[in-house]
């Protein structure tokens, strides 16, 4: 059972990848001519006097160049309602025009650095505190894994889809990342993991998994061609999620019944209940190095050694034994990664000690609260004063400092007190609001390139943010694909978007109902969003129908398939975006 437990501990950690962004609320911008000025009016944007003009942020490109500073700073269209930063102004206000390459440049090394802390943020403190959680709520394996661990697993989509959703300027966001992630996970990431290590799927579980997600996907289609998303629609989507939930542990329970009915007549599994199995082999090959680390002899270390050695990093013997190429990332990773182990606690049930760390983590009672505050909706409630007087920030240290030392004076360096699971509750929000924090600033980045490019929201959407948000579970699948496990790999392909759709565009639309009181109008970006439907029906219905005729033995060729799938349909989108392709309007 040990062994079990740390099994899927491993696997958890190697699924879990990639990013929380908080829900903000944003309003789209509308701009006459009076508003603009004369100096805008001379430049050609809209010389015709109009009661009710809506200015889009991308005619600032349109713009003399000395226009476009005070263009960007006066259209409501180019202010982000979220994040830190106005990259626009930035662009156009920072930066001479002459070096407008060197400002992109640079905000694409800050869109590659925000990712990696997404990466960094989810793998090792998101999901493991959500690991934790689930350990001591006694979850069973398969409700952890379509709850839990998926929603690890697709935290970026999800909430990039709530930020996207509040906002109409950005709701094409939202559909292209997620319709973009769901034909890259079903034909990249599928398509790889049979070539790298060809196997035969699991049939009911495969034909369950990809059904449901035509059904999301028929969803979301229907609601983009009636415009609008109701009430009562959202809360279809949150009901089909739970049904599916409630399908996965059902059909779990029969197998495991059929199994041990089989055990008991001593009669072999037949061969579709073995196909048909969700769990993999477990080696029982299995060996503790750790044990060749420890010290001969142990001494009692100090209150200061603890911390220094908590905040670690970097690991000695990885970084001897690893690549250049490992040791050039880590080395971009070392700052985040000291930062959120100075901020976030984690608690690992798989460790005696929980991974208590007493001076760290009553350190932890003092700064996790403070980062809750400064990054919740940007700061806006953490700089707020209390009577005029105090802000929460100084009401939050001081709590948290006494609660911290009444912790560190009634608890041991070598013991961990009763209570020590709550701190997985803590970590969980804690990572979770670094990484809506991140991830805002991701949707703002795109955003403000796609000002500057002249692209649309949906094709950012389907290609940077899809790709950046599946990047760590096409690697995740693909590592486990090679340690054996390709059946699991492949089911998480299909587990996980359902929860993306689903909880995605419902809870979004939710949260957006519950503020505006009113349905929530889709608006999007012209037809590129059809295509991107419709590419990701087809290859769920190629998918459907060509897996049972291959008897669910997938192969290379299939693979190979799937991947030049993908590749025509990027071709088509991008050709379409850019109008060499033209479509007739719905």
């Amino acid at each position: 059972m040990a062994s079990r437990q740390l099994n899927l501990q491993r696997v958890l950690s190697l699924f879990c990848v990639l990013l929380m962004v908080e829900t903000v609320s944003g309003a789209r911008g509308s701009l006459t001519e009076a508003h603009i000025g004369p100096q805008f009016s001379a430049s050609g944007v809209n010389q015709t006097p109009m009661d009710d003009v809506s200015i889009q942020c991308r005619e600032v490109c349109s713009l003399n160049v000395s226009d476009r500073c005070d263009f960007v700073r006066t259209t409501p269209d180019c202010r982000s309602e979220g994040g830190y930063l106005n990259y626009l102004e930035g662009i156009f206000c920072s930066f001479p025009p002459h070096l407008l390459p060197l400002a992109i440049t640079l905000y694409a090394f800050w869109l590659f650095y925000l990712f990696l802390i997404l990466g960094v943020t989810a793998a090792k403190f998101f999901c493991p505190n959500l690991s934790a959680i689930s350990t001591t709520l006694r979850l069973s394996h398969n409700v952890a894994g379509v709850t839990f661990l998926a929603f690890g697993n697709g935290a970026p989509d999800i909430f990039s889809a709530l930020v996207a959703f509040s906002d109409p300027r950005t709701a094409g966001l939202a559909f292209g990342a997620l319709f973009g992630a769901g034909v890259l996970v079903t034909t990249v990431v599928a398509g790889g993991i049979a070539i790298l290590r060809p196997f035969t799927a699991a049939s009911r579980p495969f034909l369950r998994d990809i059904i449901f997600y035509m059904v999301a996907v028929f969803l979301t289609f229907t609601a983009l061609y009636l415009g609008r998303v109701t009430l009562a629609w959202a809360l279809g989507y949150l009901g089909l999620y739970v049904f599916y939930v409630l399908t996965v542990v059902l059909c779990t329970w029969i197998y495991r019944w059929q199994r041990r009915r089989s055990l008991v007549y001593s009669m072999p599994g037949t061969p579709e209940m073995l196909s048909d199995s969700e769990e993999e082999p477990v080696s029982s090959n299995s060996y503790d190095y750790s044990e060749e680390y420890r010290p001969l002899l142990f001494y009692q270390e100090t209150t200061a050694q603890l911390l220094a050695q908590a905040l670690n990093p970097l690991d000695y013997r990885k970084w001897r034994n690893k690549p250049v190429s490992w040791r050039v990332l880590k080395v971009f990773k070392l700052p985040v990664e000291f930062l959120l182990l100075l901020t976030v606690p984690v608690v690992d049930p798989d460790k005696e000690d929980g991974n208590w760390k007493r001076p760290l983590n009553c350190l932890h009672l003092v700064i996790s609260p403070l980062v809750l505050a400064l990054t919740l909706q940007s700061g806006a409630y953490g700089v707020y004063e209390i009577g005029g007087l105090v802000p929460v920030w100084a009401v939050v240290v001081i709590v948290g400092t006494v609660v911290a030392a009444v912790t560190f004076f009634a608890t041991s360096n070598s013991e961990p007190p009763r209570f020590h699971w709550l701190f997985a509750f803590l970590g969980f929000l804690t990572s979770a609001l670094w990484i809506n924090a991140a991830a805002t600033e991701v949707v703002n980045i795109l955003r403000s390139l796609g000002v500057v490019f002249r692209l649309s929201n949906t094709v950012l959407g389907l290609t940077l943010l899809a790709w950046g948000n599946s990047i760590g579970d096409a690697f995740s699948d693909f590592t486990l694909a090679r340690q054996g496990y390709p059946r699991m790999a492949f089911s998480a392909c299909f587990g996980g978007i359902i929860l993306n759709i689903l909880v995605g565009v419902g809870l979004g639309c939710l949260l957006q109902i519950s503020r505006s009181h009113t349905d929530v109008k889709l608006e999007p970006d012209g037809l590129l969003v059809w295509v991107l439907a419709g590419a990701l029906g087809l290859s769920l219905v190629c998918s459907l129908v060509s897996v049972p005729l291959q008897c669910f033995q997938l192969n290379k060729v299939y693979g190979f398939c799937l991947l030049l799938f993908y590749s025509s349909f990027l071709v088509v989108a991008l050709l379409t975006e850019f109008g060499v392709i033209h479509l007739k309007s719905v």
